[in-house]
């Protein structure tokens, strides 16, 4: 097990310990006795050096099912069948969370046409995104599109993670480079050392601006008209330094332009041979099928993912979002 997250497990085992124990003390029952012997375990396992190191064949437990739950002494291959079955149902009950915490596929507002496609390589994702209207009445949107590390139900957590902290964050009305240090802060401060999420944040209004912010992400494209423009990351990753901070672009866009936002599940995604799909080959996609409506273009893109990837099985989450502007 990494000695990097040995503090985090520390902390959860011994906070769940004071609970215990205080719990015993107001109403023993012979269930809590028994969970606080597992605790008491688990810590006498991670302070002799064989927590997360399953039990049977000796091999280390999956990790993003440790961080979910450190009590855990098997691998997956070493669970009862009952124990299987449970995890199957925690994770089904996990996606269908995720999917109830994404926006609709489609919106229109303010002047403007949002689109995303969301394809999780496996069961849940931890990719990230949200389109936010504005509840003062201005006609502002922001939308939001991210990725955190790893995968799984670790990745899948701490993407509900970033939802709720961005829609509790987003209705304050404060400029996004002040929202993205915000939300670093607090992601700095929540979250296993070592773990960290790229993330586009913007807001558009009804005449065409648009003030932008990136950390850490894949550049985002503005298209349409005679050339793609990109707009590169203008600070760090969320969760690596809490003192980072963050600037943001601003643009107008006109009639028909659009924004394209993406995952690197897109542009890391391999052929048969290895080659990456790419930013250039990205880019010429962009340019040449500029324009078309948000959602005649997600569906060419994919297509065309696909077709470079020889219809393989994705490695990574996919999102990919179209943001263009309306006619007046």
């Amino acid at each position: 097990m990494a000695s990097i997250s040995d503090g985090y497990f520390k902390t959860e085992l011994e906070t769940r310990r004071r609970r215990l124990t205080s719990a015993i003390e107001t109403s023993p029952t012979a269930e809590i006795t028994s969970l606080l012997a597992e605790v008491d375990s688990a810590l006498e396992r991670l302070a002799v050096g064989t927590f997360g190191i399953c039990e049977t064949c000796h091999d280390t437990v999956e990790f993003d099912r440790l961080t979910a739950d450190p009590l855990i002494r098997f691998c997956l291959d070493h669970l009862s069948t009952k124990e299987r079955r449970a995890l199957e149902q925690d994770v089904e009950m996990a996606a269908s969370i995720q999917r109830s915490l994404l926006p609709p596929a489609e919106i229109r507002s303010s002047g403007w046409h949002f689109h995303y496609r969301y394809k999780p390589a496996g069961v849940v994702s931890g990719d990230y995104c949200d389109v936010i209207q504005s509840s003062n009445g201005d006609g502002a949107v922001v939308f939001l599109l991210g990725d955190v590390t790893g995968k799984g139900l670790s990745a899948s957590m701490l993407m509900a993670h970033l939802h709720a902290m961005f829609r509790s964050l987003i209705p304050l009305e404060r400029p996004i480079a002040h929202v993205l240090g915000l939300a670093n802060r607090l992601f700095c401060e929540s979250t296993i050392s070592g773990l960290y999420a790229t993330l586009v944040c913007g807001r558009v209004r009804q005449n065409g601006d648009v003030e932008i912010g990136s950390a850490g992400h894949p550049p985002v494209w503005v298209v349409g008209g005679m050339n793609a423009k990109s707009i590169d990351a203008t600070g760090l990753p969320l969760g690596m330094f809490s003192s980072a901070t963050y600037t943001t672009e601003t643009l107008r866009l006109e009639p028909a332009q659009s924004l394209v936002l993406y995952t690197d599940g897109i542009s890391e995604s391999r052929d048969a041979h290895g080659i990456e799909y790419g930013e250039r080959r990205l880019r010429e996609f962009v340019e040449s099928q500029c324009h078309l409506n948000p959602v005649e273009f997600s569906a060419a893109f994919l297509n065309d993912l696909q077709t470079h990837s020889a219809d393989g099985q994705p490695a990574d989450d996919l999102t990919l979002m179209v943001i263009r502007r309306l006619d007046s």
